[in-house]
């Protein structure tokens, strides 16, 4: 299955290793739709909200995944809680080309405080604090 990953799950962020390593990597993707993309949260989080429509269009990084991997995301993702969800999203390849279905993890507007940012359409912010050093 296809996931959407827009912040700390990227190539080159701190839970790449805990949750991507061995995925296969698709491609650099945009939302086909604007969505509100901020950083929040004590830690310096990138939190996305599903509100299609309202934001700017996402860009990220597109992975097939096994879905017995899917776990670990969920949990990376803090998906038990009820505030973080997995949404289905369409995205197209950079500058154009076939949009496809993809998971994306979304959150509540509960994680939004505080508050470090307007909308974002691509997360590069380094400031992100992770689980075990909080």
């Amino acid at each position: 299955m296809k996931v959407f990953i827009y912040g700390t799950l990227k190539r080159g962020f701190p839970l790449f290793k805990k949750g991507l390593v061995g995925a296969r990597y698709v491609g650099d993707v945009e939302t086909i739709e604007p969505y509100p993309l901020y950083i929040a949260g004590s830690f310096y989080g990138p939190m996305m909200l599903d509100l299609p429509g309202e934001g700017v269009r996402v860009r990220g990084e597109l992975f097939e995944v096994e879905e017995d991997r899917l776990h670990v995301l969920d949990e990376l993702e803090d998906v038990d809680d009820k505030t973080s969800f997995r949404s289905s999203i369409e995205v197209a390849s950079v500058g154009g080309g076939i949009s496809t279905m993809a998971i994306g993890f979304m959150k509540t507007e509960k994680w939004l405080d505080p508050l470090h940012s307007g909308y974002l359409s691509d997360y590069q912010d380094r400031r992100f604090v992770p689980p075990w050093e909080r």
